[in-house]
């Protein structure tokens, strides 16, 4: 059974960094492509980005672009998601979560195309 744990979530200032993690252990890291989705109180859980499973294709949600930037080192089975520039709408709990729907250098935004997933981790941006 595959399992993903986040790590990193926190409390920042507007404007700052954080760096997120997802460790996957279970299974074989390589073939799930990976993705993180947030889901701010009130509101629906929404795709942020995604990394195929070769990590040379990632695709980000337009309010992130050019702001947060997935990774993946797939000798430590781990993805990360890292936040700059952040602003009070990135306050989220954030997921990842794994799928291998796609094909190796494509990803997926669809929440429903994903398998696994993590229990989450908080992040707070304070204005």
């Amino acid at each position: 059974q595959v399992q993903l744990v986040e790590s990193g979530g926190g409390l920042v200032q507007a404007g700052g960094s954080l760096r997120i993690s997802c460790a996957v252990s279970g299974g074989t890291f390589r073939p799930y492509g990976m993705g993180w989705f947030r889901q701010a109180p009130g509101k629906e859980r929404e795709f942020v980005a995604a990394i195929s499973r070769t990590g040379r294709t990632t695709n980000y949600v337009d309010s992130v672009k050019g702001r947060f930037t997935i990774s993946r080192d797939n000798a430590k089975n781990t993805v990360y998601l890292q936040m700059s520039s952040l602003k009070p709408e990135d306050t989220a709990v954030y997921y990842c979560a794994a799928e291998r729907r796609s094909s190796y250098f494509d990803t997926t935004t669809h929440l429903a195309d994903y398998d696994y997933w993590g229990q989450g981790t908080q992040v707070t941006v304070s204005s």
